[in-house]
């Protein structure tokens, strides 16, 4: 009987690697075809030479190719990608996680607060017209949103804190009050705009447009070194959803672990808010899709939602600037699409509780 369980666990694995593998080359595969779609359009193998040739320093790969496309596809194209790519990976993995350690389906990175400090720095960058000097000029507004999301993070956790001990009630209850003390802030700024509320509110939608390798910069240590904290507590965070009690008569110092997987995540929703502004519903989605294809297991859920959370907002932002004349700023096409199906979720699990 259990070398059966044995063997049906490890058939298991097999299956959640081979959703994690099937999704990895999804996304190699995607990333070309994206790259290579627009008003220009280039073939995947042509994108894959101009890489290659990019890494390596080969210039003969480069024979026979156009210098515009060359041009495109680094300097335009293939920075906005991966930003895309960053982002939607941070903000899924950061979803999962929040999901696993409120215990709340409903929880995603922008519950403590972190989205609307964002948005305040970027929007007094914006409505001063704030520029830093020297090579930081193209980075003011990502810097500016960086630095007011990490002090919204900051103002959740002294609220939350009380005698020492970090309660997850109170951190919730802590962003939705600076969150709306924020979100007064923003709409205060926006009143006094004038002309330039459309910059404001332009940000405050989400987008990769005019997106460069300074923004994947910005982001790609953030995300990739939260995804490996993540991914090391993957197991705790499996026995922390059996309560704090269970955990900590199992060896789980709970404390410890909430606190640095909360800060982790929050700092990853930080560096990904400050280069795309607000694009919701990946953090709340993809979590949910990835659990039905490889069950509640963290170790296994998080790198997952991290490579369909990448995938989905890569596509999202090549349907935005293909479908109409006009590009859609991507975080208004996430929600117009993830809001309806999250609703289909939602109801589905419903009735599956009843029965």
């Amino acid at each position: 009987m259990q070398s059966k369980l044995i063997l049906v666990q490890r058939k298991k694995e097999k299956q959640r690697l081979l959703v994690l593998l099937v999704l990895a080359v999804l996304l190699t595969a995607g990333c070309l075809i994206f790259t290579g779609s627009g008003v220009i359009k280039i073939p995947p193998w042509e994108i894959a030479r101009i890489i290659f040739s990019s890494l390596t320093a080969d210039g003969t790969a480069l024979a026979g190719l156009d210098d515009i496309h060359r041009a495109v596809i680094l300097e335009i194209r293939l920075p906005r990608i991966l930003t895309a790519v960053l982002v939607g990976a941070g903000l899924a993995t950061a979803g999962a996680v929040f999901q696993g350690l409120l215990m709340n389906p409903l929880a995603d990175p922008y519950t403590l607060g972190v989205s609307t400090g964002a948005a305040f720095g970027a929007a007094l960058a914006i409505f001063f017209g704030i520029f830093l000097p020297g090579g930081l000029g193209m980075l003011t507004v990502p810097l500016f949103a960086l630095a007011g999301a990490l002090l919204a993070l900051g103002a959740v956790y002294g609220l939350a804190l009380v005698n020492g001990t970090l309660a997850v009630t109170n951190l919730i209850l802590a962003g939705v009050i600076v969150s709306a003390i924020l979100s007064a802030a923003i709409s205060f700024l926006k009143s006094m705009a004038g002309e330039g509320v459309g910059s404001i509110v332009f940000w405050l939608m989400g987008s990769f447009a005019s997106r460069g390798w300074h923004h994947v910069f910005l982001c790609l240590l953030p995300v990739l070194a939260g995804l490996l904290i993540c991914c090391y507590y993957a197991d705790d965070l499996n026995v922390l959803s059996l309560g704090s009690n269970a955990a900590r008569q199992l060896g789980v110092d709970d404390g410890k672990v909430i606190t640095i997987l909360l800060v982790t995540c929050s700092l990853i929703t930080a560096a990904c808010v400050s280069v795309s502004g607000i694009v919701g519903f990946v953090g709340l989605i993809v979590p949910h899709l990835m659990r039905m294809l490889v069950g509640p297991d963290h170790r296994i859920l998080i790198p997952v939602s991290a490579v369909g959370g990448a995938l989905l907002l890569s596509g999202a932002d090549t349907i935005a600037r293909n479908l109409l004349a006009t590009e859609i700023p991507v975080g208004v096409l996430t929600t117009l699409l993830g809001g309806p199906f999250f609703c289909y979720i939602f109801k589905m699990r419903a009735k599956s509780q009843m029965f």
